[in-house]
């Protein structure tokens, strides 16, 4: 039985793309099932073919951000990550609200881009330690006054402290580790993160404190 992840591949740059693939291939727990190079290319790949999860290019023709919001609706067991040079927290945001449950920068390594797949698969969300530790930049700044009369809920400073690590892309384990605390506690404190803030999961988490505490719309 081929219990491997099943990836499609979706980039408009062929040597990039077979790079990818190569990396993939490398891998005894993922395979490429396909590969294109636009959104019209995804979207027939993911009717075709249900891969476990397609990798899409923010800025690929018919847009990465429109193809992964298709993909949400019309096959929502397929999962997405944006593989992109796009460092826009904009892109990012939008990206996340389309349905993705990734997004990769381009200079990320082999391995970490296999781990995030992996991650992806077991219904994690990821988003590049670098972009998410700016997002929570942002969001530690001074609310506006905007930001002050809206609903934003009170975080305590022990979780605040955990947002800041998943904001670094560390695991539930490695936060528990970091904090001397147990991995159970860490769990116990995101769900009530993520409860206080009405979000699924951690990286939705990190996005609606930065909206929220600039004084954004949701």
């Amino acid at each position: 039985m081929n219990d491997r992840i099943r990836v499609a591949v979706i980039d408009d740059h062929p040597l990039f793309r077979e790079g990818v693939a190569h990396t993939i291939r490398s891998s005894k727990s993922l395979e490429v099932v396909a590969e294109g190079a636009c959104a019209d290319d995804a979207i027939r790949i993911v009717k075709d073919q249900l891969p476990d999860i397609v990798l899409l290019d923010v800025s690929m023709p018919g847009g990465g951000i429109e193809a992964a919001r298709t993909i949400s609706r019309v096959c929502p067991v397929v999962k997405t990550i944006m593989l992109t040079v796009s460092e826009s927290e904009e892109h990012v945001a939008q990206a996340l609200a389309a349905g993705a449950q990734g997004y990769v920068l381009k200079g990320t390594s082999g391995p970490e881009l296999i781990n995030t797949m992996r991650a992806v698969s077991r219904g994690e969300s990821y988003v590049s330690p670098g972009l998410a530790a700016r997002l929570l930049t942002i969001a530690r700044r001074p609310p506006t006054a905007a930001a002050q009369d809206s609903d934003l809920p009170e975080l305590t400073k022990r979780e605040e402290g955990i947002l800041d690590h998943v904001a670094r892309g560390m695991t539930n384990k490695e936060i528990a580790k970091t904090l001397s605390i147990s991995e159970k506690t860490v769990k116990h404190y995101m769900t009530n993160i993520m409860q206080k803030l009405h979000v699924r999961n951690r990286v939705e988490a990190v996005l609606a404190f930065q909206r929220k505490a600039t004084g954004r719309p949701h």
